[in-house]
C-alpha cells in the first residue's frame, strides 16, 4: 500500500496529518550528456511505485520527459496517462518544478513538462517566453509515440486520459488549451484569470474571464493562500465555474508553493492524488475530494472548497 492510500484511508477517518515528506532532497546525477541521451534521477527518484527518471527525448528536444525508468511495467493491461505541463513565469524550463513532476510520473504517469531538460544545478530559464502552443505540442507528440512501431512507448499511453496543469503563468496556458476535447481534466496550480489581462507579464496569455465557460473537464486549482499573488484571480475563477466538478485547494504556503520541497512536497500529494482519481479512477485517493467533509478539509493548514463534487 503506497503511502497517499495510507494517508487517505486514516485521513478519511481524521486520524493523521497531511505531513510533508521528510526524506532528504539531494539530487542523485549522472554526468549530462549529449541533448539526445540526456537522463536524469530527480532526488531518489520519487515515492511511487516506479522509480522515475527526467529524460530530454530527441524527438522533443524542446520539451523535458518524466516517467518510469521501467516501461516494461506498462502495456495493454497498464497504461500510463499522459500530463502536459506549463512553468512559472512562461519559462522555456521546468526547472522549478522537477521534484514535483518527478514525484507524479514515479506514481506511473508520463509527464511531458515545456523546456529543454534543465542542465544539473540549473536556477534559471533557458529563454523565452513560452507559448500555450507548446502543450498542444507535447499531447501531440505523446499521441504519436504511443502509435509509433518503433518507439519505446508504444501503446504504453493511454492517450484517453489526458491532463494539462501548470503553475502561474503556466496555469494561465494550461487553462488556454484545456477545451481542447483530447483533455480529461486540468489542473491549475498559484493561478487564475486576471481580471484586467494587461495586468500580466510580457508573453502571458491574454485571457478573459468569458473563457472559462469553454472548459469542460473536471478542474483542480492548487493554490497558496491568501499570500499568493494568484489568490484572488484562481478564487474569482472557482466562483464563476459552476458547470463542471472543481475543486479550490488552498494550502497557506504563498505564491512559491511546495514544488522545490523533497518529492514536491503537499502540493505533490494533492496534484497526484487528483491525477489518480481522475486519470486512473483510483478510488483510494478520490477520498481527498469527495465526501462531507472530504480527506484534505482535515488535513492541518488547507482550506478547501468545491463544486459539483460529492
Amino acid at each position: 500500500m503506497t503511502r497517499i492510500h495510507y494517508f487517505v484511508i486514516l485521513a478519511s477517518v481524521g486520524l493523521m496529518p497531511f505531513a510533508t515528506r521528510a526524506i532528504a532532497a539531494s539530487d542523485v546525477h549522472a554526468p549530462a550528456p549529449s541533448i539526445e541521451t540526456a537522463s536524469r534521477t530527480v532526488e531518489d527518484g520519487g515515492t511511487g511505485p516506479y522509480k522515475a527518471l527526467m529524460v530530454s527525448e530527441k524527438s522533443l528536444a524542446t520539451h523535458t520527459v518524466f516517467r518510469p525508468k521501467d516501461l516494461g511495467a506498462f502495456g495493454e493491461k497498464a497504461k500510463m496517462p499522459v500530463v502536459a505541463w506549463g512553468n512559472g513565469a512562461c519559462a522555456n524550463s521546468p526547472w522549478e518544478h522537477v521534484n514535483f513532476l518527478s514525484e507524479v510520473a514515479s506514481h506511473g504517469f508520463l509527464v511531458v513538462a515545456i523546456g529543454p531538460m534543465p542542465a544539473e544545478g540549473q536556477r534559471r530559464s533557458a529563454g523565452g517566453p513560452t507559448k500555450s502552443p507548446m502543450l498542444t505540442e507535447a499531447i501531440d507528440w505523446a499521441i504519436a509515440q504511443n502509435s509509433d512501431h518503433s518507439s519505446q512507448y508504444y501503446q504504453k499511453l493511454n492517450t484517453k486520459k489526458i491532463a494539462v496543469a501548470g503553475m502561474s503563468c503556466g496555469g494561465l496556458q494550461a487553462l488556454e488549451v484545456a477545451p481542447d476535447t483530447r483533455i480529461a481534466t486540468a489542473m491549475i496550480c498559484n493561478s487564475g484569470i486576471l481580471g484586467d489581462p494587461g495586468r500580466g507579464m510580457p508573453g502571458m496569455p491574454s485571457l478573459t474571464k468569458d473563457h472559462l465557460a469553454k472548459l469542460h473537464t473536471s478542474i483542480l486549482y492548487i493554490l497558496g493562500g491568501e499570500k499568493d499573488i494568484a489568490y484572488t484571480n484562481g478564487m474569482d475563477d472557482f466562483k464563476r465555474i459552476n458547470h463542471l466538478p472543481i475543486f479550490a485547494a488552498n494550502l497557506n504556503v504563498g505564491h512559491g508553493g511546495t514544488y522545490s520541497k523533497p518529492h514536491g512536497g503537499e502540493f505533490a500529494e494533492v496534484a497526484t492524488a487528483w491525477l489518480q482519481w481522475q486519470l486512473k479512477e483510483d478510488l483510494e485517493t478520490a477520498k481527498l475530494f469527495v465526501g462531507d467533509p472530504c480527506g484534505l478539509a482535515k488535513a492541518p493548514g488547507w482550506k478547501v472548497e468545491k463544486k459539483n463534487i460529492p
